[in-house]
This record gives structure tokens, sequence and C-alpha cells, in this order.
């Protein structure tokens, strides 16, 4: 076996980043994921950001693996086409806004119709039903709406931050592909599929509920709907050395003993305002100060190898571009380059989880707009004069 979903085909009607990233983990892992785009520009992601030989990267990271067919979905031969395509199918997602699906004639009932046991996977912003469920979405709308704005928040200013990146986009691929391999795991087990619901808002507040909204978790009389400042456990852990930037923790009594013991302050082992946990929380920004005071002394490589030897959990904060030549993640196998036949040659993260008997790889390129269609539709029983009128006709491409 090849991969551990060597065998699932999956149906793919998503499009940007949440559910593409999702389906691409699924295809890393084995499964036959077959990207259904509309004809003409095809998925939007494909003309966002700097091209080269009309590849973006993010379409190229997001759609690995895959293969592309090109179906004018607001015709009834397109729509009766991709029913013949999820026939053959274990899963279709789609992640349009809610009731899209079901006005295209592609919901739920409608493809259980052609396939009984099929896993349906709908993906939107907000949810199906709520005064949002119809508003469009993207990733700082969830951002803001989640509260993750507002534990970003400057500490000085109050002002809410974005995370500068699509954390809620990614978070949500993360689940929806965990969502996916728990439902045909299930099948397996039940011979019976299942429709799988996921809104970005809440995939993102149940990441951010165990720590980030830790104030809110005893539900108390009275004050439970005021406003708390948060204070994360990694909040402002950004220490400036003589030479650069790190970061360490000293959550644990031993860690803070470290610490003191690195910096040759042994004073500070005792000292009541840090000697426990909750006393170090309770003097935060004076521990941090403190800190920062101390480690300004000296360079990077000084205190890593300090800290490290104290037992004391820190890294150097690196520069983007320092990912690509730094020792851990060479030894770690982490970023492959491969040649792409348009785009040249082309830097992929592998598939994070490594498993030792049935690999997860890279299985190839992100495919070009309809790159698969006369391939697939042969799979599922369509001759060479069929899809030639196909073609003709506007229905395929």
């Amino acid at each position: 076996m090849d991969g551990p979903l060597e065998g699932s085909r999956i149906v793919d009607l998503t499009a940007m980043v949440s559910g593409p990233i999702a389906t691409m983990m699924l295809a890393d892992q084995g499964a036959d994921v077959i990207k259904v785009e509309p004809p003409g520009q095809g998925d939007l992601v494909r003309a966002i950001g700097e091209a080269r030989s009309g590849i973006t990267p993010l379409f190229a990271t997001s759609n690995r693996g895959k293969r592309s067919i090109s179906i004018d979905l607001k015709r009834a031969e397109g729509v009766a086409l991709l029913k013949r395509l999820v026939a053959t199918a274990d899963v279709f997602a789609q992640n349009f806004r809610p009731g899209t699906a079901e006005r295209m004639g592609i919901g739920e009932s409608a493809l259980r119709a052609v396939a009984p046991n099929l896993i349906y996977v709908s993906i939107n912003g907000f949810g199906e039903q709520g005064p949002y469920a119809q508003q469009r979405v993207y990733d700082p709308v969830i951002q803001a709406a989640s509260g993750l704005a507002a534990v970003q928040r400057d500490r000085k200013t109050g002002r809410p931050q974005m995370v500068r990146t699509i954390v809620a986009d990614k978070l949500t691929a993360l689940t929806a592909a965990q969502a996916m391999t728990a439902a045909l795991l299930s099948r397996e087990r039940t011979g019976e599929g299942q429709h799988v619901r996921l809104a970005m808002l809440d995939a993102m507040v149940s990441f951010l509920w165990p720590e980030g909204m830790l104030h809110y978790t005893f539900a108390r009389d009275g004050d439970e709907f005021g406003r708390r400042d948060h204070k994360s456990p990694i909040r402002d852990l950004v220490f400036e050395t003589s030479d650069g930037f790190i970061t360490a923790g000293t959550v644990s009594d031993a860690e803070w003993a470290g610490f003191a013991r690195a910096a040759q302050r042994p004073d500070l082992i005792g000292d009541p305002r840090f000697a426990t946990g909750t006393a170090r929380v309770e003097n935060w920004d004076e521990r941090l100060e403190l800190m920062s005071e101390i480690l300004r002394g000296e360079s990077t490589a000084h205190w890593l190898e300090r800290l490290d030897a104290e037992q004391v959990p820190c890294a150097p904060i690196l520069e983007c571009h320092e990912l690509l030549t730094d020792a851990q993640i060479a030894a770690n196998g982490l970023i492959e380059e491969i040649d792409h036949p348009q785009a040249g040659r082309i830097r992929h993260v592998r598939p994070a989880a490594r498993f030792d008997r049935t690999a997860a790889r890279v299985r190839g390129f992100a495919p070009t707009l309809g790159q698969h269609t006369d391939e697939v539709l042969a799979e599922i029983g369509i001759g060479e004069a069929e899809i030639t009128s196909l073609r003709a006709a506007g229905t395929v491409f």
C-alpha cells in the first residue's frame, strides 16, 4: 500500500485555501483527489500572487498531487457529468456559502441519490444558520469574529491585531482533513456515509479556547461577560540579545531556576516574586522586564548554549529566509525542492506526519486547469466520441 488513503477517491469542488489544503493533505496520503474547476480562470487562487509560467505559489502549494477536470456546472449536462463522477467517489467536498450547492443541484440529497454511502463535506465561514451565515468570508473576517484579533491586542495601545498569516484558513484545513479521515474510518466500520459540516468560525474558536479563553472557562455569576485582559503564557516572550532575538520559557520552577543559573543570578531562584508559577504569572511584566534586561547583555549563541545546558526551553527567532538553511529543518528533511514542468525549480514542505509503512509524500504537481479532463472522464466510462461532443458543447474543457 503506497499511502494510508490509497484507494480513496475525493471529488473536490473547494476553492481558495481552506478546502484545497485539506484535500491536498489527503492527496499527500495517497487519496485520488479530483479537483473540479469552472472553465476560464478555474480556482481564483490560480490568479493570486506572482506567477511563473502561469503557476502561482499559493496554488502550487495548496493543490499538489491532485488531478484537474474543468466542468461547466451552470449547464445541466455539467451537473449530470459531475454526478457520474461522484458515483465513483468516497468523499465529495465543497466550500460554497450555505444553500449554494443545493441551488446548483449538487446538495447532499442530490449526490447521495447516486452515491448512497458518500461522505459529503460542507465547509463554510460562519455556519449554516445565524445572522452571519450568508456573509462572504476571508481569513481576517474569522480572525475578527472568533476573538483571535482581540487576543493579539497590542498591550500598550489596546488595538486588536491580526495574525500575519491566514491562520483561520489553514486551521480549518487541518480540522477538515482530520474530519474527513475520521468519516472514512467510520464508513469502513459501518458502511454508512454521513454529512460533515465545518464552519471556519467553529474551528477557530475551538482552537483558541483552551488557553486563549481560559478566563472564561469557569462560569461566574455577575461579570462573566465583561472584558478581561488576556495574559497568554506565550505572550511577549521575544527577547533581544546583543546580536539578535531569542525566545525562552520559564513555566516550571525548575526552568526558572535554570534561567537564574544561566544568568548567574542565583538570587532570583528564591525571589518571592518569581519563586512559583503563580507568582511568575502575577508578576508577569516585572519578570519579562528583568529577563529582557539580562538577555540583552550577551549574544544569541551565548544564551542558547547556557539556557539549553540548564534545560530551559529556548530557540533563536529565525527570519523566514533562515528556514532554508537551518540545521534542524535540514535534519528533518522538511523542505524539498522539485522540478516543475512549467514553473521550474520550486520548494515544497513535505507532509508533516511520517508513516513508517504507508508513506505520505508529495505525489505530484498542482495541475493545470483541466489537465486531466479526458483521463478522468475515460475512467468513468465516457468514450472519446462523447468527450469530443461534451467539449464542443462547452460542458467540459
